[in-house]
């Protein structure tokens, strides 16, 4: 099965030099590595507790059956993301160690906690950050019919209403990436060839995914009924909520930096080729917020500054607020957009209007 390839300009755009030299610069001068240090241990234990520390209350009967069950699955839904945002998404990006192994390790974190790695990487690492909004090839924008985050899709009558119901969606997210999303992924990624692509084979990570969801449902759903006393509705329900929370943080941090009326779209065509470079789509379709909070910031993966990961997505997330004022001040010395002025509220109200207008417009220029 063939799919639709796009050609980036391969002339390294002014900008892109200058970049690429610049940032080169400020690891040189000061020493510092590319990858992760001792603050990604920490906070890689402290989003591991967020999550597994309350696994255990509940699974061993602490929280009971009140408030406090409800109060520790939504601190687990938030640990849960945390780990998406702050370790896996680093080590599979090979940014959170030097060491080549400690990436892999920390990267089936992401299995551990009912996903697959090797499915995550084909869809984010290859897909979603080399074909950035381009329709077709972007599976971030590809959704279902129901839900449109391109001006390229097809319009239809009930995107009128996506500016509400697809915060819906966003809560299930999760929810459907550790039931089916990966065993679709799975067959999809096989006929288009992106599997042997990937240095893997079918017959492997069937098996790989099939030991990790079930170790997943055998701790996260099994020993809470064995050992907790609660009902199976109880665990279910709980483990929904949790997803619900799970979902919405992490759509409340990716959606905002890519889905927004002023970002550059594209159609994947056979042959079709890009005006721009790599670095200068990346920066064309990408947009920061919340940069103004440290601790905004550090809890999200450093991933508001969306721009800077985009440029640099090998480079850990501990850097971006340093490389930031590089980033910014070479764009505007080129004439080039570098949108970053927007909070985190600013920017989740720009993404439901850009809902809005999708639902409405059939496209524009």
């Amino acid at each position: 099965m063939n799919i639709p390839i796009v050609r980036f300009n391969r002339t390294q755009s002014e900008f892109s030099k200058a970049l690429r030299e610049r940032v080169d610069a400020y690891f040189k001068e000061t020493g510092k590595s590319r990858q992760g240090d001792w603050r990604m241990y920490i906070k890689t234990s402290v989003m591991l507790a967020t999550f597994f520390v309350p696994w255990g209350l509940i699974t061993f009967g602490v929280t009971g059956t009140g408030w406090g069950f409800w109060v520790t699955e939504v601190i687990m839904g938030f640990g849960l993301a945390g780990i998406g945002l702050n370790v896996m998404h680093d080590a599979n990006h090979g940014a959170f160690s030097s060491i080549k192994r400690v990436n892999t390790v920390i990267g089936k974190v992401l299995d551990l906690v009912g996903g697959s790695s090797a499915m995550w990487k084909i869809q984010h690492n290859v897909l979603h950050h080399s074909f950035t909004n381009i329709e077709g090839l972007d599976e971030d924008i590809d959704t279902p019919g129901i839900l449109r985050f391109s001006p390229e899709r097809p319009l239809k009558k009930v995107h009128k209403l996506q500016f509400i119901y697809a915060w819906f969606f966003y809560s299930i997210m999760t929810l459907f990436w550790m039931t089916a999303k990966d065993w679709l992924a799975l067959s999809r990624y096989r006929k288009k060839g992106l599997i042997k692509s990937s240095g893997s084979y079918v017959s492997r990570l069937v098996r790989e995914m099939i030991v990790s969801k079930v170790l997943y449902f055998s701790y996260i759903i099994g020993l809470p009924l064995l050992f907790s006393g609660l009902d199976f509705w109880m665990v279910l329900a709980g483990w929904t909520v949790m997803h619900a929370v799970t979902g919405l943080t992490l759509a409340s941090i990716f959606q905002p930096a890519h889905v927004l009326e002023d970002l550059q779209f594209g159609q994947a065509e056979a042959g079709a080729k890009m005006e721009d470079d790599p670095l200068l789509h990346q920066l064309k379709s990408t947009a920061n917020f919340g940069t103004g909070s440290s601790i905004f910031t550090w809890l999200c993966g450093g991933l508001n500054h969306q721009i800077e990961h985009h440029l640099f997505p090998n480079v850990c997330h501990i850097h971006f607020q340093a490389l930031a004022p590089i980033v910014k001040r070479t764009a505007e010395e080129f004439g080039l957009p570098y949108r970053s002025s927007t909070t985190f509220a600013g920017a989740l109200a720009l993404h439901a209007r850009m809902l809005w207008k999708l639902g409405r417009q059939e496209n524009w220029a």
